[in-house]
């Protein structure tokens, strides 16, 4: 076999990564190079070539690469597994610690999100990773953000260790149902990622405690644990796939849950479906989540949203606009003097928008074109609420309140 350069692995292992969406850099601690020892390189700050973005909406560009796309696993749903036709590569630990060092001082990245396929052992692979963000940390002070994923099957010591570097971990649920993982990918066990993430969540804990106590203590994943589901792979629908992010966030305290369109695969097996999911399918169980984070909807509320016949979101509408559809009892609501939660439930409301009014009326009596100014349109909101000069006669019919036209769905790759 021809050796490969590394710019030829590159190519293969940064396009192998594409398939992995949880890649987010928000909840990490700041750091620059400044804090560092003898000024150290790297900064989790600062303004980039963007694919991941901050709590405060800063733009943080990450290297987004696999160790290796050889796999000994043979999950149908995944281009890397073992029976693929695929292109294989390899980066050794010191080529990727150069290749992340290079680019940061080209100012392309600001950071790193490595993953793998599974190689020798799930111990091996994960030693690896290790050694990756031990490198960067100790040898070169890398001050930038690292986000690994972690291997369930590995020894916890090694996801220990991982911890101590790397700003994020993440372990992969995978698929959203026990026999949907059992179907698709045998050789993975639901039990074992579950006990992984709990394990992890404990170690997240500690080291939070150990800081709480100890100036010195060492962070340990300041950014937390996250994890990722593929959508459209098996036969759940939302109503599951709602469900799981919730008991995911109350069991392992994780800081996101990240859906992925199922995307078919050269050479695909025949288990998997013919045809993808839309792509505004994961959009909308995007919003799902994010009404159960920020929102306070609970997974059953959400279940009134979906459509009773397919246990799936609406498309053509948002979630919070088909929930308050099914729910027109609740409406409208009158922003002088509902409480907050009445009026997270709004559509068309956001959380800024909700403070506002909350500061605002404080002051004086509010009317809609008050309310104007503190939102981005009015008009979706006047059939839900009553102000100090407006109150609706009735909540619009469904009809009105569904777009007319529909816009056409981009592909990812």
């Amino acid at each position: 076999m021809t050796a490969l350069s590394v710019r030829q692995k590159l190519e293969i292992l940064a396009d192998a990564a594409k398939y992995d969406a949880s890649c987010a850099s928000s909840g990490t601690v700041g750091r620059d190079s400044a804090s560092g020892r003898k000024g150290g390189i790297g900064s989790t700050e600062g303004m980039g070539i963007c694919h991941a973005y901050a709590p405060d909406g800063r733009c943080i560009s990450l290297l987004k690469i696999l160790l290796t796309n050889s796999c000994i696993f043979d999950c149908h749903y995944c281009i890397n597994r073992q029976s693929s036709n695929v292109r294989r590569a390899r980066f050794t630990v010191r080529e990727v610690v150069e290749l992340t060092i290079s680019f940061y001082r080209r100012n392309y990245i600001e950071g790193l999100f490595l993953s793998s396929g599974i190689i020798r052992s799930s111990d091996y692979t994960m030693e690896q990773l290790v050694a990756v963000a031990r490198s960067l940390r100790e040898e070169h002070d890398f001050r930038g953000y690292i986000h690994l994923k972690t291997i369930p099957d590995a020894d916890p010591q090694l996801a220990q260790q991982a911890g101590l570097y790397a700003d994020r971990l993440s372990i992969n649920v995978e698929l959203p149902t026990e026999t949907g993982l059992k179907r698709l990918a045998p050789e993975k066990d639901g039990k074992r990622i579950e006990t992984a993430m709990a394990g992890m969540r404990a170690a997240i804990e500690d080291g939070s405690d150990a800081r709480r106590r100890y100036a010195h203590a060492p962070r340990f994943a300041p950014a937390g644990q996250s994890t990722q589901m593929i959508i459209g792979a098996d036969r759940a629908d939302d109503r599951a796939i709602i469900h799981r992010a919730s008991a995911l966030y109350d069991r392992h305290r994780l800081r996101r849950v990240y859906y992925s369109a199922f995307s078919p695969i050269p050479s695909p097996s025949s288990v998997l479906p013919l045809q993808r999911p839309p792509l505004m399918r994961e959009h909308r169980l995007y919003q799902s989540d994010w009404m159960m984070r920020f929102y306070g909807f609970s997974a059953e509320e959400l279940e009134g949203a979906t459509d009773p016949e397919t246990g799936c979101l609406p498309l053509d509408i948002d979630p919070k606009l088909a929930w308050a559809l099914r729910h027109r009892d609740a409406f409208p609501v009158d922003v002088n003097r509902a409480p907050r939660e009445a009026l997270l439930r709004v559509p068309g409301l956001g959380v800024k928008a909700v403070d506002r009014i909350l500061a605002s009326r404080r002051h004086r009596r509010l009317r809609l074109d008050d309310i104007a100014r503190l939102t981005r349109s009015i008009a979706k909101l006047r059939p839900f609420l009553v102000a100090g000069d407006w109150r609706p006669v009735q909540l619009a019919d469904r009809l009105h309140l569904r777009p007319t036209s529909r816009a056409s769905q981009l592909e990812l790759f």
